[in-house]
């Protein structure tokens, strides 16, 4: 292996950077999970994930694994085989989430848009509008597509539940959100809301976060889908106690426990301030290159990472490259259709100007090796303009 020495700069969409506090956090001897400090320690930890996920009524469910663990949490313990799902496929991560609904015998009612589109909001609507026997059970949206770099209108498909009178429940996939860009589960009638632990949230995989209301959970009392490991059932223990129906990744709960209390420290608002701060800069810098981002509107433009189109002729996979090998810097790939087509800049989690600007001109030099004409400096100078204006002046604190 190649030695490069300083740093790697992370700049993917996830696992995002863990802040040396929390790493320092995680360096825990092995404890008893059964014992008589870990269910309060556990139990400040939901507490203190219910602002970040905009609930006061739903419960919060940590699960060993993934935001995939949690995605098929969601699913298995509210539907049944055969029941009929609404959901869009337009980026790689809903793309897998219908994959799964699939896998485990649901009924996928599938609206398929292009790559770089957000959330299908009125042909939901046109869809549970004509759905007058109710056989749609769940409707599922990805909130943020991490793949395209879009984030989609969660409250506008609420309405559209609502205004025809429709029960099935509302499934968010927040994985890339949650923690970074505002999410308003209770008054967006969010019904399970599903993150991990390695993205907003600064700490390493192995934590599938789920949100849960309590029309979820009567549904979990009559579905008809077999489940074992994340039974819901189960994980109310959790809820009340703090202790695990399983054994836990106990370091990974410390490490979250120091993310949380550095999200407490900036405060919950101060930190949505900043990822739009951060990805306006972004955003400016790639117009300044001539480029375009994979979102279709600016409108649906994300706060948490940024698809970047490379110019016809120039392979986003040698922008990548050369960013690696050249610049010890890691970009985001564009998955599936978008390979070769989209280099991604990930600007979540534990991040802030410098770094962003170190993003932006680590990319005008891997652009150009590449083969694109960008001008060196060009990207930096126009997000340097967005953080001079908006870049709050705070008071210095030892950690």
């Amino acid at each position: 292996m190649t030695f490069r020495p300083g740093l790697n700069h992370l700049y993917i969409p996830g696992p995002t950077n863990v802040p040396e506090t929390v790493r320092m956090a995680m360096n825990v001897a092995q404890q008893d999970q059964r014992g008589p400090e870990f269910g309060a320690f556990v139990l400040s930890i939901l507490s203190d994930l219910k602002p970040i996920f905009g609930t006061t009524a739903g419960r919060i469910m940590l699960f060993p694994g993934s935001g995939t663990s949690a995605w098929e949490a969601a699913m298995v313990n509210t539907l049944s085989p055969g029941d009929r799902v609404l959901m869009a496929r337009h980026g790689q991560f809903s793309a897998l989430w219908a994959k799964m609904a699939n896998d485990l015998g649901l009924d996928v009612e599938l609206v398929d848009l292009p790559w770089g589109a957000g959330a299908p909001v009125n042909e939901f609507a046109r869809r549970l509008g004509a759905d007058r026997e109710g056989k749609i059970k769940a409707v599922f949206v990805t909130h943020n597509e991490t793949a395209t770099g879009v984030t989609s209108n969660v409250a506008g498909v609420r309405h559209a539940l609502d205004a025809c009178f429709h029960e099935a429940l509302l499934f968010v996939d927040g994985v890339s959100s949650i923690g970074s860009i505002p999410f308003l589960m209770d008054d967006w009638g969010v019904d399970l809301a599903v993150t991990g632990s390695q993205k907003g949230l600064m700490a390493p995989a192995g934590l599938g976060i789920l949100g849960v209301s309590d029309k979820a959970m009567a549904a979990s009392r009559s579905n008809g889908m077999r489940r074992s490991f994340l039974k819901f059932d189960d994980y109310v223990i959790q809820t009340e106690t703090g202790y695990f129906p399983h054994t836990p990744p106990t370091p990974v709960l410390h490490g979250l426990r120091e993310a949380l209390n550095r999200i407490n420290r900036e405060g919950l608002d101060n930190v949505f301030a900043r990822h739009a701060r951060l990805a306006a800069g972004v955003r400016a810098g790639v117009a300044a290159w001539g480029l375009e981002t994979c979102a279709e509107h600016p409108s649906l433009a994300s706060n948490t990472v940024t698809a970047i189109r490379t110019p016809a002729g120039v392979d986003a996979r040698e922008v990548i490259r050369v960013g690696l090998m050249r610049y010890n810097t890691s970009f985001g790939s564009g998955l599936a259709q978008l390979a070769g087509k989209v280099f991604r800049i990930g600007h979540l989690g534990d991040l802030n100007e410098g770094m962003c600007l170190t993003a932006l001109a680590v990319a005008e030099l891997s652009l150009r090796a590449a083969g694109a004409r960008v001008e060196l400096g060009a990207g930096v100078a126009a997000a340097q303009e967005i953080y001079e204006q908006g870049t709050p002046a705070v008071a210095l604190a030892a950690e």
